[in-house]
């Protein structure tokens, strides 16, 4: 009430000033598990890795079908004149009294008992320390961590040494022995059993009055078969084209593989009066890797499988 006994009126509030509408930024599509995301930059990598990976593939299939002669004078991506295929395979298989198939049964020898104790080795040795609890475990664990970080050429001489004491270099054992090991396998195999293999179910066949070897063989094997196809495919691989090993454990040249008898053919060209027979090593080469493809391609279901295993938790 002022003093002359009116009431003030109420002032009127200023009118708001206008303020600009905010900016909405688009709403981002959704992605769905099924359509995965485009990417122009791994398009194009992955298109220079298969290039990388195809090429010299190419190169050892077109350079299989020429002559030696043919070998020097034709462009090496493409075919010649003369396809000598067939001819190169019957004589890989018949030059030197047949001494390529010698080698081809001993790199099988190397891979069924190396490759093959390798991976059973590894199923039992990860199946044990997945699912047991003893004194020690992690000890294991940084072994066997330590064991994958260290490149088998480093143990290659010392092991050569310890051989050469027992007598056990120039002979199949001094291949097929050190193959037995694998701790990249042992490792795989124990995070994949950790993850495969319930417990509970493994509970339930001990109730049922299962024995632990009944257990492993009609419980726990199945369920491990992707993770060890997998091993079994990296230690064949590693096996397989083992090079350095054999190089300086073995002088005989009956109980080479594959590997070290095609370099020695190789090598023929550069000794005196040695004889050039780059067709047949090239031929050779196509004839060794191609049961690797093969094995990859029919067994691929079951190592994917196996190298995606414990990749998402539920």
């Amino acid at each position: 009430m002022t003093m002359s006994g009116t009431t003030d009126a109420p002032r009127p509030k200023a009118a708001p000033k206008p303020t600009a509408a905010p900016r909405l930024r688009a709403p981002r599509r959704p992605h769905s598990p099924g359509r995965p995301r485009r990417s122009i930059l791994l398009t194009v990598l992955t298109g220079v890795m298969l290039l990388y990976s195809l090429v010299p593939l190419l190169w050892l299939v077109l350079s299989a079908t020429k002559t030696q002669q043919s070998l020097a004078r034709s462009f090496g991506l493409w075919f010649d004149g003369d396809f000598a295929l067939w001819d190169n395979i019957a004589e890989t298989f018949t030059y030197q009294d047949g001494v390529f198939g010698r080698w081809l049964l001993n790199t099988l020898l190397y891979v069924v008992v190396g490759a093959g104790g390798a991976t059973l080795l590894a199923v039992l040795g990860g199946y044990a320390l997945a699912k047991f609890d003893f004194p020690g475990k992690r000890a294991v664990f940084a072994v066997v961590i330590g064991a994958v970080a260290v490149p088998t050429t480093a143990l290659a001489v010392p092991t050569f040494l310890m051989f050469s004491k027992l007598g056990l270099t120039d002979t199949p054992w001094a291949i097929i022995l050190p193959s037995l090991i694998s701790p990249f396998g042992l490792y795989l195999m124990w995070v994949f059993a950790a993850e495969a293999v319930p417990t509970e179910l493994m509970e339930a066949a001990r109730i049922d009055g299962a024995s632990e070897l009944r257990a492993f063989f009609q419980v726990a094997l199945p369920l491990l078969a992707p993770g060890t196809v997998t091993v079994l495919l990296f230690t064949t691989v590693a096996t397989w084209n083992n090079y350095f090993l054999p190089l300086i454990m073995l002088k005989d040249p009956d109980w080479y593989p594959l590997t070290l008898g095609l370099d020695a053919w190789n090598k023929q060209a550069a000794t005196a009066g040695g004889e050039a027979v780059f067709n047949l090593v090239v031929t050779g080469s196509l004839l060794t890797i191609a049961p690797l493809i093969a094995a990859f391609l029919l067994l691929q279901k079951y190592w994917q499988s196996g190298l995606a295993a414990g990749s998402v938790k539920e």
